[in-house]
């Protein structure tokens, strides 16, 4: 098992409110950084190599028309 170790000059001291504004950082990137963000996070939380998402397992979902 890996162990991981935090790296202690990523990170800077900051007050609750700085923490929280980080929307203009994102709001600054071109949406195809963002995408490429978001998709990096989501690997990192479902836990699934970034180059090889999962596929949808589609016989469990169907789609039908609304009558």
């Amino acid at each position: 098992m890996t162990k991981f170790r935090l790296d202690r000059n990523a990170f800077k001291a900051q007050t609750a409110h700085e923490a929280a504004n980080h929307a203009i950082y994102y709001k600054n990137k071109h949406w195809t950084e963002r995408l490429a963000i978001a998709t990096y996070l989501n690997s990192v939380a479902y836990n699934y190599p970034i180059d090889s998402p999962p596929h949808l397992d589609r016989t469990r979902f169907s789609a039908r028309g609304r009558n």
